[in-house]
């Protein structure tokens, strides 16, 4: 069951439409993302949030619909992204994407990759998609293929404190068993290549970020 979450960060309109374009079992709008939604004609399925960031008058052309209206109350403990997460986990998600949970807050940016640990842990694929980048959490062993690379580089971020016996191949910077630390080694792993047709990312223990990026 595929979940498309639609948040108030920034909103590439071209880029978020050609995703919309993909089937998507539900739809949750998540706040101010309800606005794109609205602008665009497009039907979601949850709308969720604390609505103080929404445009007066938008919420109500929702509220007499079918559509469940889940609001909350702008002093809460998590935020209206998370919430939609949550949501979708609920629902029975077996795959997640986010839109509109990057910009210029960068607290909420942060905030939303940490969200990622929820489907993370329950084995569901999520990820951040913008215009520019695709954020995921990753264990384990991971195969990114050159010719479906989302962009030019990509980068590997320690989530965990520690992540050790972190392998790379095919790669520009290739490591062997590395080990990092969010102290003091977290940058090692920003802006790689792929070189081959494929990239292989081991990684022993812990989770990192990994960031697909194009300039």
């Amino acid at each position: 069951m595929k979940t498309l979450i639609i948040s108030g960060g920034r909103i590439d309109t071209d880029f978020a439409l050609r995703v919309l374009k993909q089937p998507f079992d539900h739809i949750i709008c998540a706040d101010k993302g309800l606005a794109f939604c609205y602008e665009q004609g497009i039907r979601p399925t949850r709308i969720v949030g604390d609505f103080d960031s929404l445009k007066p008058g938008i919420l109500e052309k929702y509220r007499n619909t079918d559509i469940e209206v889940r609001e909350f109350n702008p002093v809460k403990d998590a935020t209206d992204t998370q919430i939609a997460v949550e949501l979708a986990l609920e629902l029975g998600s077996t795959d997640i994407t986010l839109l509109g949970a990057t910009g210029t807050r960068l607290d909420h940016v942060l905030g939303n990759i940490h969200t990622l640990y929820l489907p993370f842990e329950k084995g569901v694929p999520c990820r951040i998609l913008d215009a520019y980048n695709r954020i995921r959490l990753i264990s384990g062993s991971v195969t990114l293929k050159a010719e479906e690379q989302y962009g030019e580089f990509f980068s590997l971020i320690p989530f965990t404190e520690q992540v050790s016996g972190v392998t790379l191949r095919g790669v520009k910077y290739p490591l062997d068993a590395y080990n990092f630390t969010v102290r003091g080694s977290a940058s090692r792993g920003v802006s790689n290549e792929i070189k081959e047709n494929e990239a292989r990312i081991t990684i022993g223990e812990g989770i990192m970020i990994l960031i697909e990026s194009k300039e």
